[in-house]
């Protein structure tokens, strides 16, 4: 767990010094900086859907995904928790919502073929390097988003320590079913959603991102399951 736990410290550290810099950006420049961070971040989720390799798991996953995660009205349990931590803070006026810097930090920083690698490979062989140096790229990126998007971002470092934690605990489980064309589809899947936050830091949309959270798990899933139906249909013909 020690590749986790750096990284989580340096989320915090970074977005504790992206939330000092926050204090001294005039509004102008803060709107000028959420625009080129959306355009920044619109790329990095169009880089990252095109390692993806079968379009109909993609489509599969973020339909099946969106429809599960309005039934269970995630964006309406995250915002809800979001407005809770804003009633403690005091933060009035803010035009980032805390839950919309959650989810885009907890995105970027856990959506990714060195989360799943790195992790797993903590857990089976102990080797953390993947992790560490993911979190020194977490370290910049973190500085840059709390600037931004506030202290969500700060708060989704539990996201991380809960989600790499998980997969480091889980690897022996995990590892057989995340190879590399399934780390790939959930990246595909994960960067899709990339995309929304981009354009919704932009302005252009409003999409409630979260209710599409259940696609990156539908993802590798997917791909475990079409061999199956392949030897079915085969034994079946």
């Amino acid at each position: 767990m020690l590749g986790v736990i750096v990284n989580v410290i340096t989320v915090i550290i970074g977005s504790l010094i992206g939330l000092l810099f926050k204090k001294g950006i005039p509004e102008r420049v803060s709107t000028a900086v959420m625009t080129g961070l959306g355009a920044c971040t619109l790329y990095i989720g169009i880089s990252g859907s095109l390692v993806g390799e079968n379009v109909l798991i993609l489509i599969a996953s973020v339909v099946l995904g969106v429809i599960i995660g309005t039934l269970l009205n995630i964006d309406g349990a995250i915002n809800r928790l979001a407005k809770w931590v804003e009633s403690k803070f005091k933060k009035q006026g803010a035009k980032v919502s805390i839950a919309e810097g959650i989810i885009t930090a907890t995105l970027l920083f856990c959506v990714g073929s060195m989360t799943v690698t790195g992790s797993i490979q903590a857990g089976l062989s102990g080797d953390n390097s993947v992790l560490i140096t993911k979190a020194m790229l977490d370290l910049v990126s973190s500085m840059m988003l709390a600037s931004s998007l506030g202290i969500g971002v700060l708060l989704s470092s539990v996201a991380v320590f809960v989600i790499q934690g998980g997969l480091v605990l889980l690897a022996g489980v995990i590892a057989p079913f995340m190879n590399t064309g399934a780390v790939n589809e959930m990246t595909c899947a994960g960067s899709i959603l990339i995309v929304m936050i981009g354009t919704n830091l932009m302005g252009i949309t409003k999409i409630k991102v979260a209710d599409f959270l259940p696609a990156i798990i539908l993802a590798p899933v997917i791909y475990n399951i079409i061999p199956l139906f392949e030897k079915l249909w085969g034994i079946i013909s």
